[in-house]
C-alpha cells in the first residue's frame, strides 16, 4: 500500500510537472486576436491523436478536409504534438509558405526529433538548412548524377536475381525497401557488404515510426527503440566516414561516391513510391501495357550487357508520368511543419511569432479543383505543361524542396525498366488496407503473384 501511495504521489508530480506549465502557455498563446478559426482540442492532447489515427486508418486527408469544410477556410487553427498549430491548406497556402521560407517561416521539428538526433539542438533549422543546401547542389544535380544510372542499373539487375527471379510469390514493400537502401549504399556510402547494408536498414526501418510516435522514453516503446537505432546508426556512420577520411587523405585521388564529395566540400521515399508504382500498375492494366511497351524499346535498343544510360532515363516519359500520378495518389510524406519567425497577417488572419505551421500535401493532392476526380488514377494529368503551379508537392516547394528529387526519379525509373521487362503480376490481397505511419504502406506489405515474360534480354 506504500508502495502504491509513493507511486500515485510520483505520477501526480510528474503529471503537474508537465500539465500545468503546458496550461499556462496554452492559454497564452491561444489568447491572440483575429486568429484562424478551428479548434485546440484538449489540453496537452490536442488534437494530435485524431491527426495520427486518420493516417494509420488510410485516410490522412480526412482530418484535413473535415476542417475546411466545418470552418469554411483554407486555414485552421489546432493544437499538434503540444503545439498551437495553424494548417495551410491548397495551392495558394502553398506558395505563400514556400516563397517566405527563412522570410516568416522556417522548418521545424518536433522536440522529440531532438531527441532521436541531439545533434540536431546544437543548430537552428535555419542553419542547418543552409549547411545542407550548400554541401548538397553539387552532386544531386541531373548533371552529377549521370554517372550513376548505371550503378542503380547493375544494383537493380543483382537486386531482382537474388530476390525476384525463381519466386512464385513475393510482398512488394519489404524488396523495395531492400532495393532502395542497397542503392543508397552504394550510391552514398560505398557499401556493398549486405550484411552491413542489411544491419543499417534494418535500423532505419526502426527509426522512421518513432519519429511521430509520442516522446515516450521507456523499454519497448516506438520512441525508445527509435533512440537506440539513431546510436546505432550514428555509430557505423562516425566508423565509415573516419575511415573514408583516412582512405582520402593515403589514395589523394577524386571522391568517387557523395558521401566522399561531402567530406570534402568547404530519402525511404522512393521504396513507398515503387511499392504503390507496382499496386496500381497490378489494378490497371492499360497502363501497365503502355508501361511495357515503353520500357521493351529502351529494352531493345541495348547490347547485350549493356547498363542504362541518361539518354534512356530521358526517354521514360510515360514511366514518369506514371511515378508522379503514384505520388500524387499516394505521397511519400504528407507535409510538414514550419514555425512562425514573425508575426504575420495571411487570408485575413493574425498568424503569432512562434506558432506552428503546417502545410498538407494532401490538401492539394485530392483536391477536385486541383485535381477532376482525384480518386482516379490518370497519368495524363502529367502530359504537356502537367498540374498548376504549386498544386503537385510531393517534394515540397521552395528553398526547402527535398534535394534528392532528381536522385529519387533515377531510382524510380530504373525500378520500373527492371521489373516490368521481367514481369507482371497479380494482387494476392485485393482490397489490402493502406496505413500512413509516418508514410503510406499497404498493411500487408502489398504480396503478389509473379508471372515471368517469357524472354528477357
Amino acid at each position: 500500500m506504500e508502495f502504491f501511495h509513493s507511486g500515485l504521489i510520483l505520477f501526480i508530480t510528474l503529471f503537474l510537472s508537465v500539465y500545468l506549465p503546458y496550461l499556462f502557455r496554452y492559454k497564452s498563446k491561444s489568447s491572440h486576436a483575429n486568429l484562424p478559426p478551428g479548434n485546440m482540442g484538449l489540453p496537452f492532447i490536442g488534437e494530435t491523436l485524431e491527426f495520427l489515427n486518420t493516417g494509420r486508418k488510410g485516410h490522412p486527408e480526412k482530418f484535413i478536409f473535415d476542417r475546411i469544410a466545418k470552418y469554411s477556410s483554407p486555414i485552421f487553427k489546432t493544437s499538434i504534438l503540444a503545439e498551437p498549430t495553424v494548417v495551410f491548406c491548397g495551392a495558394a497556402s502553398n506558395k505563400f509558405l514556400f516563397s517566405n521560407e527563412n522570410k516568416l517561416v522556417e522548418y521545424w521539428w518536433p522536440d522529440s526529433v531532438y531527441k532521436i538526433f541531439p545533434s540536431c539542438a546544437q543548430t537552428s533549422s535555419k542553419e542547418e538548412s543552409k549547411k545542407m543546401r550548400k554541401m548538397l547542389p553539387s552532386f544531386v544535380k541531373p548533371e552529377a548524377l549521370i554517372k550513376y544510372v548505371g550503378t542503380m542499373d547493375s544494383i537493380a539487375q543483382r537486386h531482382f536475381q537474388a530476390c525476384w527471379e525463381g519466386q512464385e510469390q513475393l510482398k512488394v514493400l519489404p524488396l523495395a525497401k531492400k532495393y532502395s537502401f542497397w542503392v543508397a549504399c552504394r550510391i552514398f556510402l560505398s557499401l556493398e557488404d549486405p550484411e552491413r547494408v542489411a544491419k543499417f536498414a534494418d535500423s532505419f526501418n526502426v527509426l522512421l515510426p518513432g519519429l511521430v510516435s509520442l516522446p515516450v522514453n521507456f523499454p519497448g516503446t516506438p520512441f525508445n527503440r527509435a533512440i537506440k537505432a539513431s546510436n546505432m546508426i550514428r555509430k557505423e556512420l562516425i566508423a565509415i566516414i573516419e575511415q573514408r577520411k583516412v582512405d582520402l587523405k593515403e589514395k589523394e585521388t577524386s571522391p568517387v561516391d557523395i558521401l566522399s564529395q561531402m567530406l570534402q566540400a568547404p530519402d525511404e521515399n522512393a521504396s513507398t513510391v515503387i511499392t504503390f508504382i507496382v499496386k496500381y500498375l497490378s489494378e490497371l492494366p492499360h497502363i501497365y501495357n503502355q508501361v511495357l511497351e515503353e520500357q521493351m524499346e529502351i529494352a531493345k535498343s541495348k547490347k547485350p550487357g549493356e547498363l542504362l544510360n541518361w539518354e534512356d532515363i530521358q526517354k521514360m516519359t510515360y514511366s514518369w508520368r506514371v511515378a508522379c500520378e503514384a505520388m500524387r495518389l499516394a505521397p511519400p510524406f504528407q507535409g510538414t511543419f514550419r514555425e512562425a519567425i514573425n508575426d504575420f497577417v495571411f487570408h485575413g488572419f493574425s498568424i503569432p511569432k512562434g506558432w506552428k505551421l503546417y502545410w498538407s500535401v494532401n490538401s492539394t493532392h485530392k483536391d477536385p479543383e486541383c485535381f477532376p476526380e482525384p480518386e482516379k488514377f490518370d497519368p495524363s494529368r502529367f502530359a504537356g505543361n502537367g498540374p498548376a503551379s504549386y498544386t503537385f508537392v510531393p517534394f515540397g516547394g521552395g528553398p526547402r524542396m527535398c534535394p534528392g528529387k532528381e536522385y529519387a526519379r533515377l531510382e524510380i525509373l530504373v525500378f520500373i525498366h527492371n521489373v516490368v521487362k521481367r514481369f507482371s503480376w497479380e494482387k494476392l490481397v485485393s482490397d489490402e488496407k493502406i496505413i500512413v505511419d509516418p508514410m503510406p504502406v499497404p498493411a500487408k506489405g502489398l504480396p503478389v503473384r509473379l508471372i515471368p515474360h517469357k524472354h528477357v534480354d
